[in-house]
């Protein structure tokens, strides 16, 4: 193992977050500001605020990490961040600070992708995973199916055609008046879950590892709004509303759940993993341990504070490319969107 200290930092969306983590996966700090806060008035994240937020915060947020961590900044032997997908000007603000800092301390510079720091955020926890893997990443902007082939290798299965499965969490959130981040709302509100659930529309899509998500979002609005879209919405009591979050929440789960099973039984693995913030869905996490156990399967999912966007993450796969001496250039540039193309076609 090639030993070294890696800085990492994670601006990608409306999280600021900074870890130092050893290159034997010893996190000495993780400290990040949520603009949950900021945002939350206006119903999602708007790009220009998450900025302006980051460029305040990213310069405490990096101090207080390498303070918390007990080294000295000299002692950091890489300089990781967040390069690609994201939100443009705070992938830029992340990028410019890393920059700035391995050329003042004449350190290597390692651009991560988000999505793979996700995939592989596990690995923060678990450190013997048994390969192959099937790994679902799923957030607020990426549901993702993959093998995971071994310790750097991984070909992609399916993807969503439209939603993200939080987004379409969020959006009916949004709907209801709860306001955002609206996930974990629902989640809440669906406990304990109703012992009559509204039967959603089965999804069918070409590939049968794709996602498609929006129209359950389009049924959830048919059921407040009517099939014509022109009625007035429906006063939900108590009780219609925690049916109706917690229906959709169990539709997107089974969604979910469905296409897992699909790929351990076409590839015969006994390891599964999920993370993304999605990850940290109560009643996501209940189905998934029921099957693994049920199927003695291995099963990998990181501790909530790992689902969500987070420096530590970003440094986990960051060993990766330092053990490897696949450095980046200090013209790095963000990079906002990326296909993520399947493997299998």
């Amino acid at each position: 193992m090639k030993e070294g200290i890696i800085l990492a930092i994670e601006t990608s969306c409306d999280e600021t977050s900074a870890a130092v983590v050893t290159t034997d996966r010893k996190i000495l700090s993780n400290t990040l500001h949520s603009q949950e806060d900021l945002h939350s008035k206006y119903g999602g994240v708007i790009p220009e605020l998450a900025s302006r937020e980051h460029i305040l915060r990213i310069d405490e947020i990096t101090k207080s990490a390498i303070q918390n961590s007990g080294i000295n900044l000299n002692d950091i032997t890489a300089i990781a961040c967040t390069y690609t997908p994201g939100l443009i000007g705070s992938l830029l603000i992340g990028i410019s600070y890393a920059k700035g800092l391995a050329l003042s301390l004449n350190k290597p510079l390692i651009g991560v992708d988000h999505v793979k720091a996700h995939l592989r955020s596990y690995e923060i926890e678990f450190t013997d995973p048994q390969y192959p893997i099937v790994g679902l990443v799923v957030s607020g902007g990426h549901t993702l199916l993959y093998i995971i082939k071994d310790d750097f290798e991984e070909s992609l299965l399916g993807t969503t055609l439209d939603d993200a499965a939080g987004e379409a969490l969020d959006k009916i959130a949004k709907l209801l008046g709860f306001g955002y981040p609206g996930g974990p709302v629902i989640d809440r509100i669906s406990k304990p879950l109703p012992q009559k659930l509204i039967q959603f529309p089965s999804v069918k899509t070409k590939s049968e590892y794709d996602f498609s998500f929006s129209g359950l979002k389009t049924y959830a609005l048919y059921l407040l709004k009517g099939q014509d879209m022109r009625g007035k919405e429906r006063e939900l009591n108590e009780d219609e509303l925690k049916t109706l979050c917690a229906s959709f929440q169990e539709c997107v789960v089974d969604e979910l759940l469905s296409r897992i099973k699909r790929a351990v039984s076409d590839t015969n693995v006994n390891s599964v993993a999920i993370t993304g913030g999605v990850a940290a869905n109560s009643r996501l996490r209940d189905k998934i341990g029921q099957y693994c156990q049920k199927n003695r399967l291995n099963l990998y999912i990181p501790s909530v504070k790992y689902c969500t966007d987070n420096a530590a993450m970003v440094a986990n796969y960051a060993i990766k490319l330092y053990e490897r001496d696949l450095f980046s250039p200090l013209d790095l540039d963000a990079i906002p969107t990326k296909k993520y193309e399947h493997s299998h076609r």
